[in-house]
């Protein structure tokens, strides 16, 4: 029965939840998820736990707190003025606190999203670039449904 190595392309269901069991993401009520082993679709701390599971098999790991998704970072809170907003098509009617905004990265080849946290009357919009489980510890339960 083939096992999960480095590279290893998976067929899988999993689940991450915050440690108060709110779930973060679910596909096991969906279409499981595929991926390939190293190439950041998960992060190495939950990639380094499907290491050697078996086809089949089903586990939960309890990963402590930022070991999931790093730690929070102070610096990945960022003020960003109206007028750059503006001229990345910001929507009229403004943004609200929990907004998800995707950025195009600097290259122009991929994006990264940040959280709203705060707007002030200039417009200005306090981003929350981390990811949202960072600093948490994090519940990680995951079915191996094939492995090529």
């Amino acid at each position: 029965m083939p096992v999960v190595e480095p590279g290893s392309f998976l067929t899988l269901h999993y689940r991450l939840c915050a440690a108060d069991g709110t779930p973060f993401i679910d596909t096991f009520a969906a279409q499981p998820a595929t991926l390939s082993l190293g190439t950041g679709e998960l992060s190495p701390a939950l990639e380094q736990r499907l290491l050697g599971l078996a086809e089949g098999a089903c586990a939960a790991f309890d990963l402590p707190e930022g070991e999931a998704f790093g730690p929070r970072r102070a610096e990945l809170l960022q003020w960003v003025a109206r007028r750059l907003l503006d001229e990345l098509g910001a929507p009229p009617q403004g943004y609200a606190v929990g907004d998800v905004v995707q950025f195009p990265t600097p290259d122009g080849q991929g994006h990264y999203a940040g959280v709203v946290r705060e707007v002030r009357a200039d417009g200005a919009v306090l981003f929350d670039f981390n990811h949202p489980l960072a600093g948490q510890p994090v519940r990680f339960d995951v079915h191996i449904i094939g492995i090529l």
